[in-house]
């Protein structure tokens, strides 16, 4: 219910003002000093006050400030009996959400009333919107226990509360825009914009405008002013996505922006101020795209200040179990279908898989296999034929029957490096062989 706090040392005048706002449908509690009110708002939730400007123990102008510095999403409405320009002037300062007169504007009272409530209804809906944009993205949502995952989490947890570039490297569909999105949401920033762009999703020129904007005229089709991707992450966070896909024209000019905080928009000769974040990621070897003379050496330098690897899923196989599970968590409710296990013989098919697009990929695999599913378990029926079959190589090619010691000794290798947490000194140790035994049967076997 909407609760409105009264504070006035008239009682007269307060019984009056709870038996009007009362029939509004709205919950009062009357408060006759400021001592008094300070208690009533920590005893109650309350969304507006009505306060006097005169009361026995102080101010209503100066308890508007105390309120809103304790309770930020509360609307105060004052009311004096003497108009004074400057004390409403102050009022507005410290946060009240109007100044009326007594008498004069008792009319005014209830839709006063109504639009505060409105804004308290908002940002109460604001609040909780970034709380579950918050806790979607935390670094508590990241799925996994291997080491080189957890590695990689606080690396960036350590980078997050910084204003530090980063770059972020992996293959695709390892999951670099969640890593991105929960620095984003650990920094200091995170009141702000976080803007991602995928560089490879756009032509050279039409990149530049995306980034950067444009002014009307600059080319055909550029009909009136248009603010860039960097603009409307001001003083937030931007994620360039495959900037290894960026045109070196373009690495230049975004390097003048990490070099002065300054863009040009296309068309504008007059350079406009940003206050950016930067966070890149790239599946390419950047390394290599500067020998070829492909990316710049010197943005490199400036993106790369801080790196962080994701492992592929492959690397981290003890992982598929519980992604496995959280995307059937997932899809299940989204298919309305009741499905909470998921079989050994299917696990031990994904676990045997390269997962070349990762992540992204087993959330396909996943979501097919809801779909097709029929019972309360997912079986490995429902799986594609590419991951039922899993035919196992040796290094002539010569495909590996189910039933064969050489197809049973890599289901063993493989176990205990899921084991080892794919530490392959240990696990040479656990197999009882030598390490380089050991990496030529990896090799035989394409592990």
């Amino acid at each position: 219910m909407k609760k409105v706090l009264i504070i006035d040392d008239e009682e007269k005048l307060r019984t009056l003002l709870t038996r009007i706002i009362g029939l509004e449908g709205f919950e009062v509690i009357q408060a006759g000093d400021c001592k008094t009110a300070l208690k009533k708002l920590e005893q109650h939730e309350i969304d507006i006050v009505l306060c006097d400007v005169k009361l026995p123990d102080g101010n209503g102008v100066d308890l508007s400030k105390q309120i809103k510095d304790k309770f930020p999403l509360i609307e105060i409405i004052l009311l004096t009996a003497y108009g004074n320009i400057p004390d409403g002037v102050q009022a507005i300062k410290n946060g009240a959400f109007d100044y009326i007169c007594k008498g004069d504007d008792n009319n005014k009272i209830i839709p006063l009333l109504y639009r505060a409530h409105e804004k308290v209804e908002m940002a109460k809906r604001l609040q909780q919107l970034e709380k579950q944009l918050g806790d979607k993205y935390s670094f508590d949502k990241i799925i996994g226990k291997s080491k080189n995952i957890q590695s990689a989490i606080d690396l960036a947890k350590k980078v997050a509360t910084t204003d530090t570039t980063v770059l972020l490297t992996g293959e695709t569909g390892t999951g670099k825009e969640v890593f991105a999105q929960a620095i984003h949401q650990q920094s200091p920033r995170n009141k702000q914009n976080f803007v991602a762009l995928n560089c490879s999703a756009f032509s050279k020129d039409l990149l530049e405008s995306e980034m950067f904007g444009h002014r009307a005229g600059a080319f055909t089709g550029a009909m009136k002013d248009q603010k860039g991707l960097f603009e409307a992450a001001n003083n937030g966070t931007i994620f360039l996505d495959e900037i290894g896909e960026m045109a070196l024209e373009l690495q230049a000019k975004l390097l003048r922006v990490l070099e002065t905080g300054e863009l040009l928009k296309v068309g504008e000769s007059k350079p406009t101020k940003v206050n950016v974040r930067i966070i890149t990621a790239t599946n390419r070897d950047l390394s290599k795209e500067i020998e070829q003379g492909h990316f710049r050496q010197d943005l490199f330098y400036r993106i790369s200040v801080f790196q962080i690897h994701l492992p592929a899923l492959r690397e981290r196989i003890v992982d598929i179990e519980p992604l496995a599970y959280h995307f059937l968590k997932l899809f299940a409710t989204k298919s309305n279908k009741k499905i909470e296990r998921i079989s050994d013989d299917f696990l031990e098919a994904l676990q045997q898989h390269t997962w070349n697009g990762n992540i992204r990929e087993l959330k396909n695999v996943i979501e097919r296999s809801v779909i097709l599913s029929e019972g309360g378990e997912l079986t490995i029926d429902s799986l594609p034929t590419e991951l039922k079959t899993m035919p196992m190589l040796t290094k002539k090619g010569q495909q590996l029957s189910a039933f064969d010691l050489a197809s049973a000794e890599k289901i063993h290798i493989q176990k205990v490096l899921n084991y080892t947490n794919g530490n392959k000194t240990k696990t040479a140790v656990l197999l009882n062989i030598a390490l380089t035994t050991l990496y030529r049967k990896l090799e035989d076997y394409k592990m």
